[in-house]
């Protein structure tokens, strides 16, 4: 992994009142991160419990979500995994934390890569690897240990909480190289053609620039389709990746072969192909995926809102 040089933290940008809330967050953050890694994970669980009570907008929006995705279960089975989803969000503070502040040791006793020679072989035949994968709570904790296998750089979305925003952003570019901001796609293609792996969540809403309506979980949602572009642009491969919190607490991330015949030429049956691949991981550990995205909150004409 390449080693850039920390520039030092600008402490007076965030030394106004406005940013106390967020100073103390983090402080008792920083304390429960000393506990041990299991205690960690059950008070996450009980933190989820409590932000599905007090947050009854994202409760709302993740309940629609699943009643919507998965239309086969019971309400009562529904509103089980809308718990367990909070329980999930509220493990997953502890798994970014780790990501943040936790050392690389402690990251490989804990994650197991199958697929890792995907990458390997990837690097070894000098190509670009467009990672691709969708929100889930682990999300953050997958990344880092990526990227201790691999170079890596990272597409992300700026923060609206600019103290958030700098933590998480210095974080990530001490393990990612370059990390820039969603659009950039200059640098992206850059790091590509240098035979470099780019990490890329596709999955979230962005309205319809560069989107169209594909279908995830039968459900026609504004999807980003440049993934065929960027492998095209990039002369990279493309492979997604997909993490699952397994119940002892150990992680499993599973990395896909590299998909053939990709790009095909249409963006759309390409990006069909990816949402099928991540539905699968979803279905096998639903509880994990982000539900509290809007994910369904631009439609197609003629379609109701469902928020």
């Amino acid at each position: 992994m390449r080693q850039t040089q920390e520039a030092p933290f600008p402490w007076r940008k965030y030394i106004h009142p406005r940013f106390w809330p967020t100073w103390i967050g983090l402080a008792i953050l920083r304390l429960l991160s000393l506990l041990p890694y299991s205690s960690q994970l059950r008070l996450g669980k009980r933190v989820g419990r409590v932000a599905q009570k007090v947050l009854k907008k994202r409760a709302h929006i993740a309940r629609t979500n699943i009643r919507l995705c998965f239309p086969q279960k019971t309400s009562a089975e529904q509103e089980q995994l809308l718990s367990d989803h909070f329980e999930a969000a509220g493990m997953g503070i502890f798994e970014s934390t780790l990501s943040w502040w936790g050392s690389n040791e402690q990251l490989k006793d804990l994650v197991t890569i199958e697929g890792i020679e995907h990458l390997q072989q990837a690097k070894a035949e000098g190509k670009g690897v467009v990672l691709i994968t969708g929100h889930f709570c682990t999300l953050e904790l997958a990344g880092h240990m990526l990227s201790l296998h691999n170079l890596m750089g990272a597409m992300y979305r700026p923060m609206k909480n600019p103290l958030m925003d700098q933590i998480i952003l210095r974080a990530r570019k001490r393990r990612l190289t370059p990390v820039f901001e969603r659009g950039d796609i200059r640098t992206m293609t850059r790091s590509l053609r240098k035979g470099e792996a780019v990490f890329y969540a596709y999955d979230q809403n962005y309205g319809l620039d560069h989107a169209q309506f594909v279908p995830f979980f039968g459900i026609p949602a504004a999807t980003i389709t440049t993934t065929s572009r960027f492998a095209t642009m990039g002369k990279a491969l493309v492979i997604p990746y997909f993490p699952k919190r397994m119940p002892d607490g150990h992680y499993v991330i599973h990395v896909h072969p590299p998909l053939a015949n990709f790009p095909s030429g249409d963006e759309f049956q390409d990006t069909v192909r990816i949402n099928a691949l991540l539905e699968q991981a979803i279905i096998a550990a639903p509880e994990q995926y982000f539900w509290v995205h809007r994910r369904f909150k631009t439609r197609p004409a003629g379609y109701d809102p469902v928020y």
